[in-house]
């Protein structure tokens, strides 16, 4: 049963007499292409299949790379197979076909390694003969521990890739939840998607990201200042982190004060290097669900802003800290500066929120202090006026001795060189002084913002 509905899919395909193509994977088998051959009607569809794994033939075919699972290789295979396409086709076949080059390039699970198995895959398609070329480009993490079972996941998402191109392209958000369709839950993470072409008129692939987070896909997606969509892997490599967390609805004052004392208390740090780290913006969906419902206009609101301001955003399904630490480590062993206010240490000590480890909040703790990671603590003004820092917040007296040796060792960093004016400063007083027309909001947000909320009608706002 579990193979039905890929089986139906593949041989839809190969009845369609307008989709003729080729297949080119590398590393883990000719898996798409033998679904397509083992339902069935497989002439129709193929025009070609090749597999180069040996680097030498590769590198003769497509030309050397630094790295071979990437989504540079990827795309020069892409390039390659598709100008050999019409080249030997286009004149015979170019005006009844859809031509179509499927490929991947995988680091798969073996018997030698056990690193990271992941790869990339894409198709890049025309849906109508001699149209223009559309083209979708995945990431895929493979979650499996055998080889089989990697391979076998693969195959069932390319096949769900091709046909969600031909027959979903008019619904990005069906062809995204359709990627994973006759797989169970933890076999494979798609945590990147890219979209082109004129199929996709529009298209907004930061949506496309948050979609994958939404749809279960992947617990976290990336998009850098420019709106491109990029992959963590490739993002984090070799490099330390700065990640702020927050709503951003909008950038007040105080934000950019966390981080611009976060920065100077990492450029103070004796592992820190020569390089500027890279910062990240982090959105939860915890967040983005506040209101009940998941706003796409306020989430692009939000990005739009941090963006514009030069930012990268992080999309992530972490409500805890350790789990974003966990995802953060996994890319990089750099050092990692989590600037945050007291509210949320708060939440961090608080036990309640470790019932579901074995460990509970030393567990918890154990997950999120690893080596490198810090939090830096801007501090928090109470209504009588009152300063909490993290030097005087206090914990239950049963884990103050562990509070104690975690800020000693620098786990825990005090934030200095604060803007004492700002610590009244919410978002949400910001947010709610705006619709009300309070003009003060402007004083709460940082050169330049207040310009582009209006200019752009953020949040709903209007320039009258």
């Amino acid at each position: 049963m579990e193979e039905l509905q890929i089986n139906k899919k593949a041989f839809q395909i190969n009845m369609d007499a307008r989709i003729y193509g080729t297949f080119a994977e590398i590393g883990a088998g000719q898996e798409v292409a033998r679904r397509f051959f083992s339902v069935g009607g497989a002439a129709g569809t193929v025009a070609k299949t090749m597999s180069a794994y040996d680097m030498t033939f590769s590198d003769a075919i497509y030309g050397h790379s630094q790295r071979y699972v990437s989504q540079a290789r990827l795309t020069t295979m892409i390039d390659h197979e598709f100008n050999l396409l019409l080249e030997r086709l286009d004149r015979k076949n170019g005006a009844e076909k859809t031509f179509f080059v499927f490929a991947d390039t995988v680091a798969a699970r073996s018997f030698r390694k056990h690193d990271e198995s992941h790869g990339w895959m894409g198709i890049r398609f025309q849906r109508a003969p001699r149209a223009p070329l559309n083209e979708i480009i995945i990431h895929v993490r493979m979650l499996d521990q055998e080889n089989l079972q990697q391979q076998e996941a693969l195959g069932i998402v390319g096949v769900n890739l091709i046909y969600g191109a031909y027959y979903l392209s008019h619904r990005p958000e069906n062809l995204i939840a359709s990627l994973l369709d006759d797989l169970k839950p933890g076999r494979i993470e798609i945590d990147m998607i890219k979209m082109s072409g004129p199929e996709f008129p529009g298209i907004d692939n930061r949506l496309m990201a948050l979609h994958l987070v939404t749809e279960g896909l992947t617990n976290a997606a990336l998009f850098r200042a420019d709106g491109e969509v990029v992959n963590a892997a490739d993002a984090f490599y070799k490099k330390s982190l700065l990640v702020e967390r927050g709503s951003f609805r909008p950038v007040t004052l105080l934000t950019n004060d966390m981080l611009d004392c976060a920065k100077a208390a990492f450029a103070a740090r004796p592992d820190a290097g020569d390089e500027e780290p890279e910062i990240l913006m982090e959105i939860t969906m915890k967040n983005l669900l506040s209101g009940g419902e998941l706003d796409m206009r306020d989430f692009l609101d939000r990005v739009d802003l941090l963006t514009a301001l030069g930012r990268t955003v992080l999309i992530s399904n972490f409500g805890e800290y350790y789990r974003l630490v966990n995802y953060l480590t996994h890319y990089t062993g750099q050092p990692i500066v989590l600037p945050l206010g007291v509210p949320a240490m708060v939440e961090i000590f608080e036990e309640r929120y470790y019932h579901d480890l074995e460990g509970g909040i030393l567990e918890g703790l154990g997950r999120l202090f690893k080596k490198g990671v810090q939090l830096a603590v801007y501090p928090w003004q109470k209504p009588g006026g009152d300063l909490v820092t993290a030097s005087n917040f206090r914990v239950e007296p049963n884990i103050s001795h562990l509070y104690a040796h975690l800020l000693e060792n620098g786990f825990i960093k005090p934030l200095e060189g604060f803007h004492p004016d700002y610590l009244s400063i919410r978002s949400s007083l910001v947010l709610a002084k705006m619709h009300a027309g309070d003009p003060t909001w402007k004083d709460m947000v940082p050169e330049g913002v207040a310009k582009l909320i209006l200019e752009r009608g953020l949040f709903g706002i209007r320039q009258h």
